[in-house]
């Protein structure tokens, strides 16, 4: 029965894409290697091990919507789930390297694009826990299918300048809000009624009034 091994050797922004993706570079190794592995579909969760590293003053104010004030940080700083991928493993003997690909977005209503967003420099701790089904043979058998458990893992840490580099590749100097239809028309109506020529210029109207008010 094979016995899989998993380590993600690194990382790299694919350009050229259609949506941002980082491509993980998975290694895949099987503890026998007289096994022909047919294939092995495979499902990977990963998580952002939130707690495994330090932050900066400045990281923690802008980190305050995700995890709150501080000094409640050590009941709110819980990993985060980042998302759920598939991917399908082509026959191999030994070992093989393919690449997982994770799709990425720059929706600020997601947990996991406010804490990339968040991060100053260093690297983000990640964990990939795989699970899934193996299709193999072994010394002339026939075909035989086997599951992989939950207790195969693998850790990176990837730096947050490759998530940066990323953004600024498919959205140079932009960023996404999601807005609710009602408040999106509130604010359709303000831009309208003011004359305003575009949407950052009504936000910042809308911030200007209140700094004045605040002042």
């Amino acid at each position: 029965m094979p016995d899989l091994a998993f380590r993600i050797e690194g990382a790299e922004v694919v350009a050229f894409s259609a949506a941002p993706q980082i491509a993980f570079k998975l290694h895949v190794t099987n503890a026998s290697p007289a096994e022909t592995i047919h294939s092995v579909a495979l499902r990977c969760q990963i998580q952002i091990e939130v707690t495994r590293r330090r932050y900066a003053a400045e990281d923690q104010r802008k980190l305050r919507d995700l995890f709150g004030e501080p000094d409640r940080w050590s009941q709110t700083l819980r990993n985060l789930l980042w998302t759920h991928v598939n991917v399908n493993v082509p026959p191999f003997q030994g070992s093989t390297v393919v690449d997982l690909m994770v799709p990425c977005t720059f929706d600020f209503n997601v947990g996991a694009t406010k804490y990339f967003h968040g991060l100053g420099d260093g690297d983000v701790p990640l964990c990939f826990m795989f699970s899934g089904t193996v299709f193999y043979a072994h010394e002339g058998a026939h075909m035989q299918v086997s599951p992989i458990s939950w207790d195969k893992e693998a850790r990176l840490s990837l730096p947050v300048k490759v998530w940066r580099e990323m953004m600024d590749m498919y959205y140079p100097n932009s960023a996404w809000l999601c807005l609710r239809r009602d408040v999106f028309e509130r604010l359709q109506e303000y831009k309208v009624r003011h004359g305003i020529p575009t949407w950052e210029q009504a936000l910042e109207s809308m911030l200007q009034a209140e700094e004045a008010v605040r002042s």
